[in-house]
This record gives C-alpha cells, sequence and structure tokens, in this order.
C-alpha cells in the first residue's frame, strides 16, 4: 500500500490545485485582486459604478458516486442534489465577495448516452428548477439561462455537471479579503438541518469525493462498475474501502446509508449570507468558503497573518467514517476536507455573536472556531483532539 498521505495524488487528484495556480498565474486578476473570486468591469454599460461577476463550477467526481448509488439502487433523487452541487459551488464562492442576488444560471452537462440515459438528464434538469425556485422563495434571485447537454462519450466515462454563473453588481458593495489581527473566526456548520433543507446534512459538499469514495467504498464496486473511477489509476488506491452504499451510520438516533450520507447535497449557505451581507456588510472583514484545500482554503487571501483555529466542531460523523476508512492522516484531512464547516465568517471579536445567533435562525449551528494573529507569514494551525497541524 502506498502511504497515505500520498493516495490522493495517486488519485490523480490535488487538495492544493497547485499546477492548476502556476498555469493561471499570469492572468488578469480582475479589479479586486484580493476578492474570493475574480471580479470584472461592466462590460456591457461600461458603467464604473457597476462590475460583473462570472463563475464556473462542477459537481466534481461526486457525479460518479452518484451513479454507482442510481445503478444500485434506482432511486433518480441523488441527481437533483448533484445539480445543487455544481450550482453552490459557484453561488457560494460569488456570496463570499457580496454577491447574493440577481443571478444568471447556465448549465453544461456532458454525459456518456450508453449508460445515462434520459431519464438522469431530466432528474438534474428538475432539481436545478426546484433549487432555483426555493431560493427564489426565500427572496434570492435566480434565474435559470438555458444550457448545454452533449452526448461525449469519448471524453467522459459517465457523467460530468457542471454550471456556470453571471451577475451584475455595485462596485460599493464589493466584499474584498481585509481579514486583520484580532478578528473572530465564525464558522458556519456543513452538517445538520438547515429549515431550508428536507434532511439531515452529512457535510460532504463537492470537494475530496474522490478520496472518500475510494476510501470508504468496497472492491466489489470495482468489478461492476468499471466505468466509474479512471483505470490508468493504480489499483491498490481503487475502492480500498470495507463499506457498501446500503450500509449504515449512525448519527443521532437515526442510521443513515453510508451512501446517502456521502451523496448530502453541498449545503447552500446563500440564505444566510444574503440576510448576513444586509445586516452587516461593512463590518464583514472576509468570507472564505472552505472548499478546496479544506481548512487551509484562507492561505490563499492572507499575508503576514496566523489563524488559528482552536475551537472547532466535534468532527461530524461523516469525516470519522472517512477517515477511518482510509486510515489518512489527519493533517491531510483537514487539507482535503471541510472537517465541519464549509464558511468562515471574519469579524471584529465584538460581532461574532451575531453571526451566530444568525446562523441560528436558519437552523445552522455556528461557533467561533478560532483568532486571527500577526506573523511573519501566511499560516493556518489546526488544534484540536487530533494533534496541532501547522500549514504555510
Amino acid at each position: 500500500m502506498p502511504e497515505p498521505s500520498l493516495k490522493y495524488d495517486l488519485r490523480g487528484v490535488s487538495a492544493s490545485k497547485d499546477e492548476v495556480h502556476a498555469a493561471i498565474q499570469h492572468l488578469d486578476k480582475g479589479l479586486y485582486p484580493n476578492a474570493f473570486c475574480k471580479i470584472l468591469p461592466d462590460l456591457a454599460a461600461q458603467d464604473p459604478a457597476f462590475c460583473n461577476l462570472l463563475h464556473a463550477d462542477t459537481a466534481g467526481t461526486k457525479t460518479s458516486l452518484a451513479y454507482l448509488y442510481w445503478r444500485e439502487t434506482g432511486d433518480l433523487s441523488v441527481w437533483a442534489g448533484i445539480a445543487q452541487d455544481a450550482i453552490v459551488m459557484n453561488l457560494d464562492d460569488m456570496a463570499c465577495v457580496g454577491c447574493t442576488d440577481h443571478i444568471l444560471l447556465s448549465s453544461t452537462i456532458g454525459r456518456n448516452k450508453t449508460l445515462i440515459p434520459g431519464e438522469v438528464i431530466a432528474a438534474v434538469i428538475k432539481g436545478t428548477t426546484d433549487f432555483i425556485e426555493q431560493m427564489q422563495a426565500l427572496g434570492i434571485g435566480i434565474h435559470l439561462a438555458g444550457g448545454e447537454t452533449a452526448d461525449v462519450g469519448d471524453v467522459v466515462r459517465t457523467i460530468d455537471v457542471g454550471y456556470t454563473a453571471f451577475a451584475r453588481m455595485r462596485r460599493a458593495d464589493v466584499l474584498s479579503v481585509a481579514i486583520q489581527p484580532g478578528d473572530a473566526v465564525v464558522g458556519l456548520a456543513s452538517f445538520g438541518q438547515a429549515t431550508y433543507e428536507t434532511a439531515y446534512n452529512g457535510g460532504m459538499g463537492s470537494n475530496g469525493l474522490t478520496g472518500a469514495r475510494h476510501d470508504v467504498l468496497h472492491a466489489d464496486y470495482a468489478v461492476r462498475y468499471p466505468e466509474s473511477f479512471d483505470p490508468n489509476l493504480p489499483r491498490e488506491v481503487v475502492y480500498a474501502g470495507k463499506h457498501h452504499l446500503s450500509d449504515s451510520v449512525r448519527v443521532g438516533d437515526t442510521d443513515i446509508p453510508v451512501g446517502k450520507l456521502l451523496l448530502s447535497p453541498t449545503r447552500t449557505y446563500l440564505p444566510v449570507l444574503h440576510a448576513l451581507l444586509g445586516r452587516h456588510r461593512a463590518g464583514i472583514h472576509g468570507l472564505i468558503h472552505c472548499s478546496g484545500g479544506g481548512q487551509t482554503k484562507v492561505l490563499k487571501f492572507i499575508d503576514r497573518l496566523r489563524i488559528v483555529k482552536n475551537n472547532l466542531f466535534e468532527l461530524p460523523p461523516l469525516f470519522r467514517l472517512i477517515q477511518d476508512s482510509g486510515q489518512t492522516p489527519w493533517r491531510e484531512m483537514y487539507q482535503v476536507f471541510n472537517m465541519g464547516h464549509r464558511m468562515e465568517v471574519y469579524v471584529p471579536a465584538e460581532m461574532a455573536p451575531d453571526v451566530v445567533a444568525l446562523a441560528g435562525q436558519f437552523g445552522i449551528a455556528a461557533q467561533v472556531i478560532g483568532h486571527v494573529e500577526a506573523a511573519d507569514r501566511a499560516e493556518v494551525v489546526v488544534d484540536g483532539p487530533q494533534g496541532i497541524f501547522t500549514y504555510s
């Protein structure tokens, strides 16, 4: 077996995306270089008071997991979750720069038609419209602008689901990351059940699924569904776990199938952030979406600051399951997975109770998970029951 710390790379993925960042390092960084996503001038109207946002993302390899579950159970409902996964990876990034309304959304779906029938495409599209209607009912304007569905079996083994989002907003409303020493870090839980969710959310999000899927699930799936993984991967890192999708995990007083827990739709924080920005926009020093890079994501937005995370949430059952199954070192776990909170709000300490209370109104657990210190370089320190891990 390879060293556990190398498994994520052996599976052809990267938590840090160093090669991607190296490839784009010479591109223009937009109007606000330290914003969470790129912001462009108002290209159509050329109004200096406005700016444009264009963002694209996908559900990643979570579609492979949905494919397995659907093939095993016939349950089409998992595809609605995949639509939400890809949409939220766009919208919650955009919310981190202050954009939570008047958003256009377009889909790009590539499928292998021999394996993915029309009923799956219909379930993805319905999941899209249902999510948009749900957000509209909460006062968030999202509008579907169509999309493209392509039959590309030569390049896609099963299905790839992606969305592109566009918005026009006032420059005065843009939130750039300006984290300061003394700030409190408020974490918004990725697990539990928000008021706008219909079931318990394990907290998975749409990052780290390649590692989670192969570490947790049994080798049976490699034999039965060879189309669900890259045939070039070393066999020892393919479906190396001990669980089947129908196995149960105890969560509180409920037994939840492993497959459903892993496929929990990526929670959107849009309703919370929409309300938070409406009340406290001027006092927020940074919103960080802990997606790729997990608990180290903030490193890309700080300099000469140390983020000390010494009061994290108790580890949710999902992440204990993943670590126990793959025996992945805890240091790598915090780099790959959100580990219990996927949104961080950086505010003056006196503002933190308001953030916690506001999240609670939506049924989302929140707490001060750390603080910010001056330092000689950019650092994140995770200090918890599993040890102290420093990233820079």
